[in-house]
């Protein structure tokens, strides 16, 4: 997550008075950043959507251009203006590849999980004069969903990404390769695995009755639309979708959801105006005039949620994982110091710095009164964190003067302070960091008061 970074400042400040701490995740005071004020991102969460990747679950590993797509996906540097300026990159929104559910940033949000990219905010000239937030989406399967876009505006997934980062978020125009890497990165999340869905879509294994009575009921015609039916348009043996869009009676023309892993993915419709499938179902009911009953309607409830599941959707964020993600994002300087690619190191060295930083803030400092214990551990991890840190302003420097030779004994020594003394180190100071969840509930719950008494001051 990328957008704590503008409030080191705040930090700076709390510690000094004797207060707390590093900037919390969210909601936001706006006096310390460009964002508007009770924005809300989600980034104090314990818990991640996990993300399975294609290449890894066919038995192989990542490719350079998927990992570089994915250190691209969490660079704020990709975008301009004010979202740069707050932190943000793509990762702020689809944590993981799925949706940030809990997302929300005032006048550009109708309520959580919605955003407005046409909006004021971000570029000025992508304006559009009304307020129109959409829904999330998430990324899974992506390669199996065009067209792309709510209102599937878009045949090409890279012609889409452009279009995010370049007119939605005022970026720089991206490079031909940082395009391609991005469009490489997203196809290859995977939808979560779901065993409760066989072969052609059908429900399999032990399903209630419930669930096989909503299965009969979403590929019954409609009473006055025999033509049409659930499954015309969320076709079953097609990924549940038809690659179309549709009048539902929400106001125009949108393109057919998935409804695989859809039950991680609320709030529902174009624009988030639905927050269960009960609320769907009966948005349904009452703009094609099925005639469900109570018992209808719940059946095809439970037979959205069996479609809908995932195995393991979250992940308990802790070291390991972050480390994990940070040594993947590290492969790309193996073909790029090699190949002299400035640009991909500059990218490289950035991201996995700014990583690097904000893991360091996990590790609350000595002056932090709402931590208490393991002031040496958490010290030694710190600073093994911040040596990183400048091994990899090295590897950047080295590489920005020509010095290629210099920059790769850099990454050899970056790589071997990762593999030999940094894991264990973060892995002693773990307990009294903020990914122990008592330890991040009074980090947090104290620097909410310190935010409530800077707002009531003011």
């Amino acid at each position: 997550m990328k957008s704590l970074r503008p409030w080191l400042a705040v930090l700076l400040v709390c510690l000094t008075s004797g207060s707390i701490v590093r900037v919390a995740a969210f909601p936001v005071d706006g006096d310390q950043t460009i964002l508007p004020r009770s924005t809300e991102l989600n980034e104090d969460a314990l818990a991640k959507p996990r993300e399975v990747f294609r290449s890894e679950s066919i038995g192989g590993r990542k490719s350079y251009m998927v990992n570089l797509g994915n250190l691209a996906f969490s660079s704020p540097s990709l975008f301009g203006g004010p979202a740069r300026q707050a932190g943000m990159s793509c990762e702020t929104c689809h944590v993981n590849g799925a949706s940030n559910a809990k997302l929300f940033v005032p006048k550009m949000s109708v309520h959580p999980g919605t955003f407005d990219t046409t909006g004021p905010l971000f570029n000025p000239k992508a304006d559009n004069l009304s307020f129109d937030p959409i829904r999330i989406p998430s990324l899974r399967g992506a390669r199996y969903l065009a067209p792309y876009g709510h209102d599937g505006r878009m045949t090409s997934l890279r012609e889409f990404v452009r279009n995010v980062i370049v007119d939605e978020f005022a970026g720089p125009e991206p490079s031909p390769v940082i395009l391609d890497a991005l469009v490489a990165y997203i196809n290859d999340i995977d939808f979560l695995p779901n065993p409760s869905l066989g072969p052609g879509g059908r429900l399999v294994g032990k399903i209630s009755d419930a669930e096989r009575r909503g299965e009969a009921l979403f590929v019954k015609p409609f009473p006055n639309q025999p033509s049409m039916s659930c499954s015309g348009c969320h076709v079953p043996s097609a990924g549940f979708v038809d690659h179309q869009q549709h009048d539902v009676g929400s106001g125009g023309l949108y393109k057919t959801p998935t409804l695989k892993n859809a039950d991680f993915n609320a709030p529902y419709f174009h624009d988030g105006r639905y927050r269960s499938y009960g609320e769907v179902v009966a948005h349904f009911d009452r703009t094609f005039t099925l005639g469900l009953s109570a018992q209808d309607q719940n059946d095809l409830v439970a037979y959205l949620t069996a479609v809908g599941d995932g195995m393991q959707p979250y992940e308990v964020d802790g070291v390991g994982a972050v480390l994990k993600e940070i040594n993947d994002f590290a492969t790309v300087l193996d073909t790029a110091i090699p190949a002299k690619d400035k640009e991909i190191v500059s990218l490289t060295v950035e991201t996995i710095g700014g990583e690097l930083r904000e893991l360091t803030e996990r590790y609350p400092d000595r002056k932090d009164t709402s931590v208490s214990g393991g002031q040496s551990e958490r010290m030694l991890a710190r600073s093994a964190l911040k040596e990183l840190v400048l091994t990899l302003r090295r590897i950047g420097n080295a590489s920005n003067e020509d010095r290629f030779d210099d920059a790769a004994a850099e990454y050899k020594n970056y790589r071997y302070l990762m593999a030999a003394a940094v894991p264990s180190l973060l892995a002693r100071a773990q307990p009294w960091s903020l990914f122990n969840p008592s330890v991040h509930d009074a980090h947090y719950d104290a620097f909410r008061q310190v935010l409530q008494v800077k707002q009531s001051t003011h």
